[in-house]
């Protein structure tokens, strides 16, 4: 007798054993869902005790009561996040109930922190002990592995949005399931050697068949409909504020960048002006290093940095164009929106980290073809009379430009032949100092001329914003050295399917060209496609549009009808195949269990005429079945017909021992046909559900 007053499973010392290592498997492959939200190695560290220890405390307290049980898991499981914290945690409590929020509000993978591996930890302890608990405690067969279904369901809306693939743990999950079933079942163990291949070939069909299924295209993704955090408000000085100061002293060391090409090294994006300063609407979110992509998918060039801070101040991290990967940098936050980095704390001096950056390289075409995207929070002019000099001054340098990228041309060109690039100029970007830079000075730094370049892109209906950042730097040794003087900022306009496009509007020094190659490369590329922008939206390439229309045509009408047919057929065949292979093994595990000895033994003969193949034979007295067959069969037939003929006419009196000699001699009578039954006719036989 166990401690909770039931008899243990008849199996076996050998069945509880396997059946207890099934379900740590079961609850391990369940977690490891959570690989698309955590790095492999830190999850694994977490899931492999979590799964194991509730399966050996189940296997020795298992004659003890379930209430020491469940104190000695609590116990074990507090003990246990000693090492996953590196020490006592008293907030681990707090950190359970706010995990899940905080990963539904992070960008995957997420930073294997203790305060969110805890929920893990936690919920893979809870179903290995819900399902060794269950195991050694009833008789139930497939309720064990209930807790990991539950557990992998629960893994899959948190990483919808991560890498990596989940239906090979579902087929798993089903092959663990098959085999958990097949031992709780007291069949034989050649039934698990057979069961399992056939387990496994329902999982691959369903794996194959899987991804046509219409959940597998879009599957739900909670993170959209969670609250994210306010916008972050970077406590320290704004970038575009310490251009002018950083240009006063040009030769303090920043950071060192080793890359295979030159480019400008991004720093903060502001979207936001109040007609005083420019600020960032950025909502960073923390990640282990994955950035969201951009609106553009077109072709990209891949760019890799190793970046080393030496004297840059404040939180923000430097990278080329917008980065998809970084690694190296805890705490890191990312703003999806943007793909601005932004590191919990300062970094130190000597820190490196890691960049993957794809840098858009999009065509003619695509630029011909380019509109405004429609975003009015990026075209919000502050109230004020100057709104109205931005508005003339930006029609006179776009006159006759009737293509929105020809008048950002156009734009660009404006401000750098008729105002100059001076370090000395006063700082500044408010509304009314950027009116003097326009109507007086005529001279500044880029910090006035992509301010007042986004301001008067924004008159025309352009959704702008201003970035800081830097030129590559000094190459020397293979590595660019980035000074306080190579600090430049620029403008992007936002464009429907191309994403953010940037513009230089800043002059070289003394009115000459831009002294650094990617400006200068960039302004080269502009003044040859002026040309071509000339003719307006009657050039456009007729095929451009039309060819993106049709794609998605052809996306919108899904797989072609054969290949649904297939699928079909494939879904129906393994249904089929399902049913054949386990309506047979139900059938006989129901009359093997009835509730009482008489409808054992009448269920034995039953599952007896069953397998010789005699189920339409109602009328047969048992004589006449046993008279039918050779002395081989019907030497445990006999016996059997006794039996049944004895429970028909005196039922009261059937003990629990005359159901278990019918069914010794039922199992006998099955494996005698067995052997003299041809491998086709048994097959048409289970095929035809018999």
């Amino acid at each position: 007798m166990t401690g909770a007053g039931r008899p243990e499973p008849s199996a076996g010392a050998w069945r509880l054993g396997v059946g207890l290592l099934l379900a740590a498997a079961l609850a391990a492959t369940g977690a490891w869902a959570f690989h698309r939200v955590f790095p492999g190695p830190e999850l694994l560290r977490v899931i492999a005790p979590a799964a194991l220890v509730p399966v050996l405390v189940a296997a020795l307290a298992r004659r003890r009561p379930l209430w020491l049980s469940l104190l000695l898991n609590l116990v074990l499981w507090l003990a246990a996040t000693v090492p996953l914290y590196g020490g006592l945690a008293p907030g681990v409590a707090a950190d359970l109930v706010n995990a899940w929020r905080a990963l539904l509000t992070t960008l995957l993978p997420a930073q294997p922190e203790p305060r969110l591996l805890v929920l893990v930890h936690a919920l893979t302890w809870a179903a290995s002990l819900t399902a060794a608990e269950t195991l050694t405690r009833t008789a139930a067969t497939a309720a064990p592995a209930v807790p990991a279904v539950v557990l992998y369901g629960v893994a899959l809306p948190l990483g919808v949005d991560g890498d990596g693939a989940t239906l090979p743990l579902a087929a798993a999950l089903l092959v663990l399931i098959a085999a958990l079933l097949l031992v709780r079942s007291g069949r034989p163990a050649a039934w698990l050697l057979a069961g399992l291949p056939v387990a496994a070939v329902v999982a691959l069909v369903a794996y194959g068949l899987a991804p046509l299924l219409p959940v597998a295209a879009e599957p739900y993704d909670p993170r959209k409909d969670a609250e994210l955090p306010p916008p972050h408000r970077v406590n320290s000085v704004s970038p575009l504020d310490r251009v002018s100061a950083w240009l006063q002293i040009p030769d303090r060391p920043l950071f060192t960048v080793r890359a295979g090409k030159p480019l400008n090294w991004r720093l903060a994006v502001l979207d936001r002006y109040d007609g005083v300063r420019w600020t960032s609407s950025a909502r960073f979110q923390p990640t282990g290093g994955r950035v969201p992509a951009g609106e553009w998918t077109g072709k990209a060039a891949t760019v890799r940095q190793t970046i080393t801070i030496d004297g840059l101040p404040g939180a923000w991290l430097p990278a080329a164009d917008r980065p998809a990967e970084v690694r190296g940098v805890a705490g890191l936050g990312a703003d999806p929106a943007s793909g601005a980095l932004l590191a919990a704390a300062k970094p130190a001096k000597g820190s490196s980290y890691q960049v993957t950056s794809q840098v858009p390289e999009p065509s003619k075409a695509d630029l011909l073809g380019a509109a405004p995207a429609d975003e009015p929070a990026l075209l919000a002019f502050p109230a004020g009379p100057q709104e109205k000099l931005f508005r003339e001054l930006a029609q006179e340098a776009t006159r006759g430009a009737d293509l929105p990228i020809r008048q950002a041309y156009r734009l660009q060109k404006y401000l750098r032949e008729n105002a100059d690039y001076d370090v000395t100029a006063p700082p500044g970007h408010s509304l009314k100092s950027l009116e003097f830079f326009l109507e007086t000075t005529h001279r500044g730094t880029s910090e006035q001329f992509a301010s007042a370049f986004a301001l008067m892109a924004r008159t025309l209906g352009l959704p702008s914003r201003v970035v800081v950042g830097f030129r590559p730097g000094d190459l020397r040794d293979g590595v660019y050295h980035v000074r306080s003087g190579h600090v430049v900022a620029w403008a992007e306009i936002k464009f429907e399917g191309l994403g953010w496009r940037p513009f230089y509007p800043t002059p070289g020094r003394s009115g000459a060209k831009d002294d650094h190659e990617v400006v200068s490369q960039a302004i080269e590329e502009s003044e040859q496609l002026e040309g071509e922008f000339t003719q307006g939206s009657a050039d456009r390439p007729k095929d451009t549009q039309g060819g993106r229309e049709t794609a998605g045509e052809r996306e919108a009408a899904g797989p072609p009808g054969w290949v649904l047919g297939v699928a079909g057929a494939g879904l129906l065949a393994a249904g089929y195949g399902t049913l054949a292979v386990v309506l047979p093994w139900w059938r006989r595990r129901r009359r093997r269990r009835a509730a009482d000895p008489q409808g054992r033994v009448l269920g034995a003969w039953r599952q007896t005429c069953d397998d010789l193949g005699l189920r339409e034979a109602a009328p047969l007295t048992a004589a006449e079945v046993v008279a039918r067959h050779p002395s081989t069969i019907s030497r445990h037939l006999q016996p059997l017909a006794d039996i049944s003929n004895f429970v028909r006419y005196a039922p009261d009196g059937v003990a629990e021992q005359a159901a278990e000699e019918a069914w010794r001699h039922s199992d006998a009578v099955r494996h005698a046909v067995r052997r003299t039954t041809p491998l086709p006719l048994r097959l048409r036989r289970r095929l035809l559900l018999k």
